[in-house]
């Protein structure tokens, strides 16, 4: 019988279970197609030996013991693929988890692919087939069948295992400071937080270099952002990028003018949003041009084929030799400014990677590095030539 907490006694019980524990495990349930913010639906925690599901919909329900075990210190708290987790127990609760575990982000360091999905963990390691039938069950209604709870408290008992077996491959080979580099970024505030001046840039576009195109975009999309966090609804349910890309090339000064955009919704048009973007379009206009998107870069690189086909070469063998997705260690793109000598702000030259792979590249650029393979060992040996 799966221990269901809805009640502050019950949970009060299963945290001083809790702080007696080197780490849990932690997943949540939750819907966000109707709303801006995610809806919390279930909270699963397990343990070596036990596990509950945690009911935050329960209006009896306190969860100032549970944070207190997530702000604890002296227990890890587990997750698989955690920033949309830690993004919900953020806004709830106003900490981040720590020390934190991702064994999504650890299990691509131990040559599992970039992926690295839950349910290809559970099968490979355990060797045990998920049943995903409940996967998208509406987590929020009450009450949930057992076969639902089942699915739930599924996700962090195998994860008990996973996490010991990934965090014995990552002691043995030494990459503990490696994954520390990569759960850096999900320990900071501002992974959770939006800006809605910059939400601008997750919308599709035609490449422009006018500037004043992109600033009237911006603050239109800064302005759709701001409307969907008051009112809780998705950004497209405001108005969807198509007519965000529309009004910002047509800028439109009048309700009129607004009106001869193709495809421009009645309801817009008649009701607070129509005043609204025409406000926005001018107030964008008025900006002084100090204060106009800034253009990107040019993106187009011009490689060396030749030192750029050695890089992939040198990066395959090492991702080879030390079981790791290429991908992991460097991108693409990453080799080609490279074999440009474009060299700024690198991730490859940061960190483990640098030290895995970029101080290598440097010196296979430099011509000092031979490749050679070794019959009497039967690997490839990396051999630094000397000034």
């Amino acid at each position: 019988m799966i221990n269901l907490i809805t009640t502050n006694e019950r949970l009060h019980e299963f945290c001083k279970n809790l702080e007696q524990q080197d780490f849990i495990t932690v997943d949540l349930e939750f819907h966000r197609e109707k709303t801006y913010y995610a809806k919390l639906g279930l909270i699963q925690v397990g343990a070596k030996g036990f596990e509950a599901i945690i009911d935050p919909l329960s209006k009896e329900l306190d969860l100032t013991e549970f944070y207190n075990i997530l702000d604890n210190p002296k227990i890890v708290k587990v997750f698989h693929s955690c920033r949309q987790d830690i993004e919900i127990l953020y806004r709830m609760s106003g900490l981040i988890p720590h020390p934190l575990f991702d064994t999504q982000v650890a299990a691509q360091l131990c040559g599992f692919g970039t992926t690295a999905s839950y349910e290809s963990l559970v099968n490979t390691i355990l060797g045990i087939e998920l049943d995903k039938s409940s996967r998208l069950s509406n987590w929020c209604t009450r009450p949930l069948s057992e076969k639902q709870l089942d699915y739930a408290i599924s996700d962090v008992t195998h994860l008990v295992y996973i996490y010991e077996y990934i965090k014995e491959k990552i002691t043995a080979s030494n990459r503990e400071h490696w994954l520390d580099e990569e759960m850096a970024p999900l320990l900071k505030i501002e992974t959770y937080t939006t800006k809605p001046e910059d939400v601008w840039q997750r919308i599709r576009h035609h490449t422009s270099h006018n500037r004043k195109y992109l600033t009237v975009l911006r603050e239109l999309a800064a302005w759709r952002e701001r409307r969907a966090q008051t009112k809780d609804l998705p950004r497209q349910n405001i108005i969807k990028d198509e007519y965000l890309l529309n009004i910002a090339a047509e800028m439109p000064h009048t309700i009129e003018e607004l009106a001869q955009i193709r495809n421009m919704r009645a309801d817009i048009l008649k009701g607070k949003l129509g005043a609204e973007i025409i406000d926005v379009v001018k107030n964008a206009l008025a900006l002084p041009h100090n204060q106009y998107v800034k253009l990107p870069q040019e993106k187009r690189i011009s490689c060396n084929p030749s030192l750029y086909e050695m890089l992939k070469l040198l990066l395959n063998l090492i991702a080879q030799e030390e079981q790791c997705t290429p991908h992991i260690i460097a991108l693409d793109d990453e080799l080609k400014l490279f074999s440009a000598y474009k060299d700024s702000d690198l991730n490859m030259l940061k960190g483990w990677r640098n030290e895995l792979f970029g101080s290598k590249a440097k010196t296979l650029r430099d011509g000092k590095l031979t490749i050679r393979y070794n019959p009497d060992t039967q690997k490839i040996d990396f051999i630094q030539q000397s000034a």
